[in-house]
């Protein structure tokens, strides 16, 4: 499936070793996870729900998210950027980054749309180098 709001791949890993595969890549960009929900463990326990293993990621560059926020405050109601993780039959496990474009377009902040624009960039080599994993 594509998006218009996400860049994604699927790894030809367990769910457990795609999510430390994905930290290991997004450190090389000097990005990082600042917080994680357990989805699973959330619908288990509030819907009674049994799910397959899922958790939302925020994604962030500190660097990044400063000048955004020295620049447009409010724009923290969008940070950190998102990120999920789904494992999917197989064995495999598919990685969905939000696209930081799609904050760049909602802004008349140049700083803004320049930080944004930086970490698409770095989006992107992830999801490459993930990619290049995956074959």
């Amino acid at each position: 499936m594509k998006t218009s709001y996400c860049l994604t791949v699927e790894l030809t890993q367990p769910f457990n070793q795609a999510l430390q595969t994905l930290r290991d890549t997004l450190m090389a960009e000097g990005l990082g996870v600042v917080s994680e929900v357990d989805v699973q463990a959330t619908l288990k326990a509030k819907l009674g729900i049994d799910g397959p293993a899922q958790k939302m990621l925020g994604i962030c560059s500190p660097r990044l998210a400063h000048a955004m926020l020295e620049a447009e405050p409010d724009i923290g109601a969008m940070l950190p950027c998102g990120g999920f993780a789904r494992e999917i039959e197989g064995g495999r496990t598919r990685v969905a980054l939000q696209d930081p474009m799609v904050v760049a377009q909602q802004t008349g902040s140049r700083v803004v749309r320049a930080a944004c624009e930086e970490a698409y960039l770095s989006l992107r080599r992830v999801v490459d180098r993930l990619i290049l994993l995956a074959d």
